[in-house]
């Protein structure tokens, strides 16, 4: 005859198990399982094979052009968004407000394409390899010229997706060792020293870059708030979290920080070669808005944006009302 007890024992067992010092254990290595995958996952999906999609590029002059934009379509299997300009001085003006990637310039029976690998280094590729073919498809010969060539120390234009992530990383990295070795700071010293660790830190990054390696020319003032305020974002955004759901915060962080923000920030891989929802989404995450503002600073220092500032600012004043707003109506906790 079964005892009752024997009935309750796979329940107490789990319960045993809870409370056990293996049950973190073992639910940290499932999840950093799936972390694994899903951050491999994300990059290939996003950066190992990109596509153009739709390519913004302006048309001036007179020529065929319906002709040789169609062979260009067709040569990279995309489609390219034409806006056509009355003269070259708009179209040009176009590209350094970033709103187009090149200018097409027809001349009777003759083009030059104007690439500005410093809008978007993998669209000028794509762009340099498909015209001349093009060109040859329609009867149209093409010349290209890059009229905003990117750093020579920087050919492939990666050194600003490099120092973004190194500043979104390390932002949230700071805030998780604040809370682990630091977690006596009340909430004033704690947000306090989280925009020093950031202030600091973003001086370091252009202090090697620019100084130490010259890899990357950066404007100072600029680059260093840039940087210090994407770590103190990432930090702030950590301490949301952990604010919230306390030990697992580093799941939504890792996620939204790294998973989906990095490859979504345009920094590897230009937005229109993006696939359609990473391309929409990616500027208005950290990760995407520091890489643009940094972008913009660095290469059209004439027409800085406004956005890339307001959602760096706009997630690092919820994040920082989150905590300050939990911490005052839960006092004493860590």
């Amino acid at each position: 005859m079964e005892h009752p007890r024997d009935r309750r024992a796979p329940a107490e067992h789990w319960a045993a198990f809870r409370h056990s010092r293996y049950f973190p254990a073992v639910v940290l290595t499932l999840i950093l399982s799936a972390a694994a995958g899903l951050f491999a996952g994300s990059y290939c999906y996003t950066l190992a094979n990109p596509a153009p999609r739709h390519v913004p590029i302006a048309v001036t002059g007179q020529g065929r052009s319906d002709v040789l934009v169609k062979a260009m379509d067709q040569g990279l299997d995309a489609s390219l968004a034409v806006h056509r300009y009355a003269t070259y001085a708009e179209a040009r003006a176009a590209v350094e407000k970033q709103r187009e990637f090149a200018v097409l310039v027809l001349g009777g029976d003759r083009a030059t394409l104007d690439v500005a690998a410093a809008a978007g280094a993998s669209v000028a590729r794509l762009l340099i390899q498909a015209a001349p073919a093009a060109g040859r498809a329609a009867g149209v010969p093409v010349q290209v010229n890059d009229i905003k060539p990117l750093q020579s120390s920087d050919p492939q234009g990666l050194a600003i997706f490099y120092i973004s992530l190194a500043a979104v990383i390390i932002g949230f990295i700071g805030a998780v060792n604040l809370t682990v070795h630091a977690g006596g700071l009340n909430t004033a010293e704690r947000i306090a020293f989280t925009a020093a660790y950031a202030a600091l830190g973003g001086f370091t990054i252009c202090a090697i870059v620019d100084w130490l390696l010259g890899v990357l020319r950066l404007p100072l003032k600029e680059s260093w708030f840039i940087l210090s305020l994407t770590m103190f974002t990432s930090g702030m955004v950590f301490t949301m979290f952990n604010t919230l759901i306390g030990r697992w915060a580093m799941i939504p962080t890792w996620g939204l920080m790294v998973v989906l923000g990095n490859p979504s920030s345009g920094g590897a891989v230009s937005w229109p070669l993006l696939p359609s929802v990473p391309g929409r989404v990616g500027r208005w995450l950290p990760p995407g808005a520091s890489v643009n503002a940094q972008h913009t600073a660095i290469y059209f220092r004439d027409h800085q944006m406004a956005l890339p500032f307001v959602v760096l600012f706009l997630w690092s004043l919820v994040a920082t009302a989150v905590f300050i707003i939990w911490q005052r109506r839960r006092p004493g906790t860590p």
